[in-house]
C-alpha cells in the first residue's frame, strides 16, 4: 500500500523536504564564487551533478537566488570544490545565511588558494577542485541551474591510486533528508554486463 501525494494540493516546503529525502544520497557542490569587487564567498549545493562530457560541463542548482548564482552571472566563474568527510564542519558552516559581502572563507575558518585559471579560490584542503567558466543558466521555477564549462581540476596526489582518483581515499560527503549527512558506505564493484553476455537477471537461468 503506498501513501499519495500531490504537489499541487501541498505547501510548496512539504513537498521539497519530500523530494530531497528521496532523492538520496545527493552530492555536494561546495561552490567557491567572488563578488564583481573581489570579495570571496563559498556555499554548498546538494542539487549538483555531472551536464556533459565533452565539452566537459557540471550543474548545480540554486534554490532562490543566491549569492553564489549573483556572483556568476556577474562574473562568468566558479570553482567546485569537493566536500570530503574531514571537512565536515566547514562545509556545514558555510550554509550559513551570512549577509551579502561577508567572505564565508573567513568567517568559517576555511584556507583558501588561488585558481589557476579562474579568479575565484579553491577550497585549500579540499582534494579537488573544478574550475569553471560559465556555459549558461536556466530558470526552472524558483530556481536556477547554473551550467559551467570546466577548463581545469586539480587532484590531490593523496587521493590518486594509478592517476585516477580513489573513493575510499575522497571520503565524499552527501546530503540526505531533513538535516542529515551521509559518510562513505560499504562500497560495492560490479561490471555492466554486454549484452552478448546476459545470462538473463542475477540468480536465475536464461
Amino acid at each position: 500500500m503506498r501513501v499519495d501525494f500531490d504537489p499541487a494540493e501541498m505547501p510548496r516546503n512539504d513537498f521539497y523536504r519530500l523530494l530531497t529525502a528521496t532523492v538520496v544520497p545527493r552530492p555536494i557542490a561546495w561552490v567557491s564564487t567572488v563578488t564583481e569587487d573581489g570579495t570571496p564567498n563559498l556555499a554548498p549545493h546538494s542539487f549538483f551533478t555531472i551536464a556533459a562530457v565533452a565539452p566537459p560541463v557540471v550543474q548545480f542548482t540554486s534554490v532562490g537566488r543566491k549569492d553564489s548564482l549573483r556572483n556568476v552571472e556577474a562574473t562568468g566563474e566558479f570553482v567546485v570544490n569537493f566536500a570530503p568527510e574531514g571537512l565536515f564542519s566547514q562545509v556545514n558552516d558555510t550554509a550559513t545565511d551570512f549577509p551579502r559581502g561577508v567572505s564565508e572563507f573567513e568567517a568559517a575558518g576555511v584556507a583558501a588558494e588561488p585558481g589557476l585559471r579562474v579568479k575565484p579560490p579553491r577550497v585549500a584542503d579540499s582534494p579537488v577542485a573544478l574550475e569553471c567558466v560559465l556555459h549558461s543558466t536556466l530558470r526552472i521555477g524558483d530556481s536556477t541551474v547554473v551550467f559551467g564549462r570546466v577548463v581545469h581540476a586539480a587532484v590531490s596526489e593523496e587521493v590518486l591510486a594509478d592517476g585516477h582518483p580513489e573513493i575510499a581515499r575522497l571520503r565524499p560527503l552527501s546530503r540526505l533528508g531533513k538535516d542529515e549527512w551521509g559518510t562513505l558506505g560499504e562500497i560495492h564493484e560490479r561490471s555492466r554486463i554486454r549484452h552478448t553476455d546476459w545470462q538473463g537477471p542475477a540468480g536465475t537461468s536464461a
